[in-house]
């Protein structure tokens, strides 16, 4: 075993910058993505005899995206995910087609967060990763930024300050963007108990010992260890079979959840957000908050400037909705259809960081919020936006210094604090 895994690894590290091992393990080249493709060929043949089966197209999908690569200088060719690609295309075609009238500026600004949310919804029923959300932020951020760059700072409008100021908030930003990314703080599984004899913990009724990794599980009584009550173990058990996580084979601490679309468990885990492709738990919540709070006032602060820019005359609060004549320039007709955009964008992440602040005011994630809503065990105010359990609420000054000082990690408790 070790042998083949050193040879998977000198073959990979004598890979050039544009050859790449594919799904079957055999070596391959950027050059060759449209020969030998016995599966599109198959489909073809079929094509007119009979209707393709799922499966079939499924596989045809596996072996074009396995096949996109890009070259890269060490370990081979990469594999370019397919979801990166739309954003990309679609972003810059629909912001220019919505400046080219007013008409049609309400259609396709009215459509497009329709289309975001449905694809939404149609991935988050699938339970399975994309990166689509993260290249559509990263990709807004960065074509906002161009054009701002290109349309409004030529103007002569904007001042070098200003500019500055922009610039600097889009590079915080993606530095809080890049440390939310790094870790939110997945549990894994404590390699003492797992190779131990002895498990201080019960697998839930009916579970197959023999999944547990050879383990038996030992029942502490009262007459074995320091006198702890029969109500007490039985507690403790029922608090084990509740915090028993079957996909991680391990029992999560207090508050911490297991997330589908990882496939991991999460200390404190809020929720899983799309537009960072990453879960937002104890180790990156205030990062998280950090990351929208700087893109939010990034984003008011260069919505301000293009609508100075554009719309001289008009008060800005009334600048989106009537500025005579911005559509008698190309240029003026599609920054102002970028602060369009940028505002929808702003008004959607407002939304969330209101539910986010409310939720450490109360001392409640978000999963602990829909989980109370859905058994029915918490008071819900304001049409749903504040939701309080009660659980672990300790006043609002309480609740922001724990939420403020709440470490990375939690150490397990040991078999003695079991007891």
């Amino acid at each position: 075993m070790k042998r083949q895994a050193k040879k998977v690894l000198e073959e990979e590290a004598a890979l050039c910058c544009c050859e790449y091992m594919n799904r079957h393990g055999q070596r391959s080249h950027v050059a060759a993505c449209c020969c030998d493709c016995e599966d599109l060929d198959d489909a073809c043949d079929r094509w007119e005899i009979e209707p393709q089966k799922p499966e079939s197209l499924s596989q045809v999908a596996a072996v074009v995206t396995d096949r996109i690569r890009v070259p890269w200088l060490w370990g081979g060719a990469r594999k370019v995910d397919l979801s990166i690609i739309p954003p990309l295309l679609l972003l810059p075609a629909l912001l220019h087609l919505a400046a080219l009238h007013f008409l049609i500026g309400m259609v396709v600004l009215t459509a497009l967060p329709g289309l975001v949310l449905w694809y939404y919804y149609f991935t988050h029923r699938k339970k399975g990763r994309t990166l689509f959300f993260l290249s559509l932020a990263l990709f807004s951020l960065a074509y906002m930024y161009y054009l701002f760059i290109t349309e409004v700072f030529p103007r002569g409008d904007v001042g070098l300050l200003q500019l500055v100021l922009v610039s600097v908030g889009v590079v915080l930003t993606l530095l809080a963007l890049f440390h939310t990314k790094r870790d939110p703080g997945i549990l894994r599984p404590n390699e003492e108990s797992v190779h131990s004899k002895v498990a201080y913990y019960s697998s839930p009724t009916g579970r197959n010992p023999s999944l547990s990794g050879g383990r038996q599980d030992v029942t502490m009584t009262v007459a074995n260890r320091a006198g702890v009550s029969e109500h007490v173990e039985e507690e403790m058990k029922e608090s084990n079979r509740k915090n028993w996580c079957q996909a991680c084979r391990m029992v999560r601490p207090p508050r911490a959840g297991h997330c589908r679309i990882c496939g991991v468990c999460v200390l404190r885990l809020d929720h899983h957000c799309v537009w960072i492709n990453s879960c937002v738990g104890q180790a990156n919540h205030r990062s998280f908050l950090l990351t929208l709070v700087l893109f939010l006032l990034t984003s008011l602060y260069g919505i301000s400037l293009v609508l100075q820019s554009v719309c001289p005359r008009q008060n800005l609060l009334f600048a989106l909705l009537y500025c005579p004549g911005v559509y008698n320039q190309y240029s003026t007709a599609l920054c102002f259809t970028c602060a369009w955009y940028s505002s929808i964008v702003t008004g959607g992440l407002l939304h969330l960081l209101a539910i986010q602040l409310i939720n450490v005011s109360c001392n409640v994630t978000e999963r602990e919020a829909r989980i109370a809503l859905r058994e029915k065990t918490a008071r819900s105010a304001y049409w749903g936006l504040v939701v309080n359990t009660g659980a672990y609420s300790r006043g609002f000054r309480g609740n922001w210094s724990e939420f403020m000082s709440m470490g990375d990690k939690v150490i397990p408790p040991s078999p003695t604090d079991l007891v």
